[in-house]
């Protein structure tokens, strides 16, 4: 089982965090860290007051890419990019050049987007205009990651003779996580995603969910290449001690993701409102939950 670190988010109060837990998570062997590719928050989404500063946000590729020369082997990504966020081409350009100067470290978290992020800064749809701009999006991101020239005339998005290098290092492309609950994102996971995460407020069950996904990446033949990622991520959970870190809970839900075959594990650690100035001592207590996960329970599932 592979562990990949979350629940630091992308807001500038946090920001000496951030740094601070990769480095200490790449030396500790976690596979991978990804951090939410938002730059304005619902305050409902995440319990806030409204007049909190829930939007001083960082351009998370930007932040990426800094850490990139922090570390050495934990992957770096996104949980998740809305595609329709960015041009696809200066995406796909943003990610192979993460994925070149890192040595092969790049991953690319796939959505459809967040609404009060792409009305602010790009264009909000119809949810399922947004599937199809995430979908046809996609196509092109690949295609330019794969091909010396690219001309593509989509509804959407369209190029002229791109020339895309340097390509990505990993191959056939960066990992590509997905984390759509709808239908339609499943069956695009089932085609592309090499990480499929399946959420809790998904409207089906989760084994239907999973078969979605595995039925239509079985018309490819490429079941085995679609992997599937469990998560204990207790950041809004109600009446929640955030000073608290039950490693007995955490032991478990690893334990019940490796009994179901899960080969990813997404975790996050108790932190109250992260988008506000850092209590005294945070730090130092996100560090020590950090490594004892690392010390007390990677070892016994770890691949």
């Amino acid at each position: 089982m592979k562990f990949i670190l979350t629940g630091l988010g992308n807001w500038y109060a946090g920001w000496q965090l951030i740094k601070e837990a990769v480095a200490e998570a790449d030396r500790l062997g976690f596979w991978g860290v990804v951090l939410p590719d938002q730059y304005m928050w619902n305050p409902e989404d995440l319990g806030a007051n409204p007049s909190e500063p829930i939007n001083s946000t960082l351009d998370t590729w930007v932040a990426l890419t800094y850490l990139a020369a922090r570390t050495e082997t934990i992957r770096l990504g996104t949980w998740v990019t809305p595609l329709p966020l960015r041009a696809p081409g200066i995406l796909a350009k943003i990610v192979s050049t993460l994925d070149v100067i890192s040595d092969g470290r790049a991953v690319l978290g796939v959505g459809a987007g967040d609404v009060v992020t792409l009305e602010a800064y790009g264009e909000a749809d119809e949810p399922s205009v947004q599937v199809d701009k995430t979908e046809e999006a996609l196509e092109l991101i690949l295609r330019l990651w794969a091909e010396d020239k690219v001309s593509f005339h989509g509804r959407y998005y369209r190029a002229k003779d791109a020339v895309l290098e340097p390509k990505p290092l990993q191959k056939p492309h960066p990992p590509l996580l997905f984390g759509g609950a709808g239908k339609r994102m499943l069956k695009l996971a089932g085609r592309h995603a090499d990480i499929c995460y399946i959420p809790p407020w998904i409207r089906m069950s989760h084994a239907e969910a999973r078969g979605v996904v595995l039925r239509e990446a079985k018309k490819l033949g490429r079941e085995s290449k679609v992997s599937f990622a469990a998560d204990y991520t207790p950041l809004q959970a109600p009446n929640y001690d955030f000073t608290h870190y039950d490693s007995k809970q955490y032991l478990s839900k690893v334990e019940e993701a490796k009994e179901n075959g899960y080969d990813y594990f997404i975790v996050a650690f108790p932190m109250a409102q992260p988008w506000l100035p850092l209590p005294t001592g945070e730090i130092q207590r996100q560090l020590d939950f950090l490594r004892d996960f690392a010390k007390n329970i990677i070892p016994s599932f770890s691949d």
